[in-house]
């Protein structure tokens, strides 16, 4: 084979090999970008589950707080008609008392 043909071949391969570098860089960045957005697509949706989660653990605390008001309020609506019903109890001892002592004063400066 004559050199400039030799050298003609080296050169085609030499630009074949470079053809080859730069495709193959191509594909890679390719890949990363691929890569890239995958992993900020899994992001994306680990950050949708959290809230949502988030969300649905809120939901149950509003849920338990607000049963926990009501039996609170209850509590004390029970107490406070078991006190009011107490005091009406008392009315009458009460009054009773007071006019016993009332009379004890009086008596007691005649």
């Amino acid at each position: 084979m004559p050199r400039p043909e030799v050298l003609q071949n080296i050169k085609e391969a030499e630009a074949e090999a470079d053809e080859i570098v730069a495709e193959a860089e191509r594909e890679r960045e390719d890949r990363i970008a691929e890569a890239r957005e995958r992993a900020e697509k899994i992001r994306e949706e680990a950050r949708e589950e959290a809230n949502e989660h988030a969300d649905e653990r809120l939901a149950e605390a509003r849920e338990e707080i607000e049963a926990e008001r009501q039996e609170i309020l209850a509590t004390g609506e029970e107490e406070r008609e078991a006190l009011e019903t107490r005091a009406e109890d008392n009315v009458d001892d009460v009054v009773e008392f007071v006019v016993s002592r009332f009379e004890e004063a009086v008596h007691a400066q005649t």
